[in-house]
């Protein structure tokens, strides 16, 4: 296999909600059609895809239920402290719930989480030793 993600699927308990949260709330750039059940959001070097949790549990074999916290997180790194605090700003003005303050961090960075309408974990992070592109 060669060394990538295409695509990060979330599963969701309300798409339009989600699909508000992400485009409108986080500014992400999507391809959505409404009546298509799924929408598409193009990253640098990703796709973030948002399809109902019942859909996407069925589709991959996987019973529907599912603890609040399952196992991942998804980070986006920033540039500055300065970044991340204005990225978690917005994240809980668009309807996140906060999760961890963003602080100084034992590794050397700054960071907090929040986590998104479906209960999601995202850390912002700044981090000195990963540069962006």
């Amino acid at each position: 296999m060669e060394p990538r993600i295409s695509i990060i699927t979330l599963g969701v308990a309300d798409l339009e909600r989600s699909i508000a949260f992400y485009r409108d709330g986080l500014g992400l750039p999507t391809t959505y059609t409404e009546g298509e059940g799924i929408a598409f959001f193009q990253l640098k070097g990703t796709w973030l895809a948002l399809y109902p949790s019942n859909a996407l549990a069925e589709d991959a074999c996987l019973p529907p239920e599912r603890t609040r916290f399952g196992g991942f997180t998804l980070a986006y790194n920033v540039a500055s402290k300065e970044q991340a605090d204005r990225a978690l700003t917005q994240a809980l003005q668009a309807g996140a719930t906060l999760l961890k303050p963003a602080a100084e961090a034992f590794w050397g960075g700054y960071s907090g989480y929040f986590a998104d309408p479906d209960g999601h974990p995202w850390e912002v992070a700044w981090n000195p030793l990963f540069p962006l592109e």
